[in-house]
């Protein structure tokens, strides 16, 4: 098949695209239906039947790869591996609840703190993107394979910014430039619409964890762009600390 042959140099990408897409066909089921039922987690974040299901369905698809699977949803968030899939089965979960379409199933493959191959389905998109750092980025709809790459700094610059968490920070950070396009959106579609250059900048003052981000760094890597901390420093995993620090999306390096 032509999307595989493409991306062939991805590990176990005939797997993966398959099992994102079931994920996404369970998740849209639960999804259309009238009441989601929500449940709350320890850490005060919600929790519905579609994360456990797809948790279930991309624990199961990872298994023969022989890594470990740190999941939001898994019950063991630690591993000393040098290689492991960090995943989350559901990023957005506000918006699916809110049913505003905006959210997406995360997979990395981490590998010495980094991640080097990503992968960012929408379900309700049905387009999936895929990269990491010296491998360069693609989407996928409608089985079209397209390579997409970040951008030149647009005029005015344009920054998006989460739709949940448009906090005091953020706006002090976007008041800075005298002109820009504000876009806002949920989950891991911010990076990826930086990764496809259709946005410049995605400053990110809240907080996240780092199946957040993981999946969607290694597109952006791969389209050209950097996800960078408060330092300057690319964003790094595999910490004592799940939590990420502040950090800002670039698409132009």
């Amino acid at each position: 098949m032509e999307i595989y042959n493409k991306l062939r140099h991805f590990e176990l990408v005939d797997q993966i695209i398959p099992c994102l897409e079931h994920c996404g066909q369970k998740i849209m089921e639960i999804y259309e239906d009238f009441n989601i039922d929500v449940q709350i987690k320890d850490d005060n974040s919600p929790l519905t039947k579609a994360d456990l299901a797809s948790h279930q369905i991309i624990s199961e698809c990872l298994q023969s790869s022989g890594y470990p699977i740190i999941s939001e949803e898994s019950d063991d968030i630690n591993t000393k591996a040098a290689k492991y899939w960090l995943v989350d089965p559901l990023d957005g979960t506000k918006e699916f609840i809110n049913k505003n379409g905006e959210f997406t199933v995360n997979i990395a493959l981490i590998e010495n703190g980094y991640p080097v191959e990503g992968y960012v389905y929408s379900p309700m998109m049905k387009t999936l993107y895929v990269g990491g750092i010296n491998k360069n980025s693609y989407k996928i709809k409608n089985s079209i394979v397209e390579q997409i790459q970040t951008s030149s700094v647009s005029d005015p610059i344009r920054i998006v910014a989460s739709r949940s968490h448009l906090n005091e920070e953020t706006k002090k950070y976007i008041s800075q430039f005298p002109k820009y396009e504000l876009l806002q959106s949920g989950s891991s579609i911010k990076f990826c619409m930086v990764a496809e250059g259709k946005a410049d900048v995605y400053p990110r003052f809240a907080p996240t964890s780092e199946w957040d981000t993981a999946a969607a760094q290694a597109v952006v890597e791969g389209a050209g762009g950097s996800v960078l901390d408060a330092d300057g420093n690319r964003l790094i995993y595999q910490k004592d600390n799940i939590l990420n620090p502040h950090f800002i999306v670039k698409g132009n390096k």
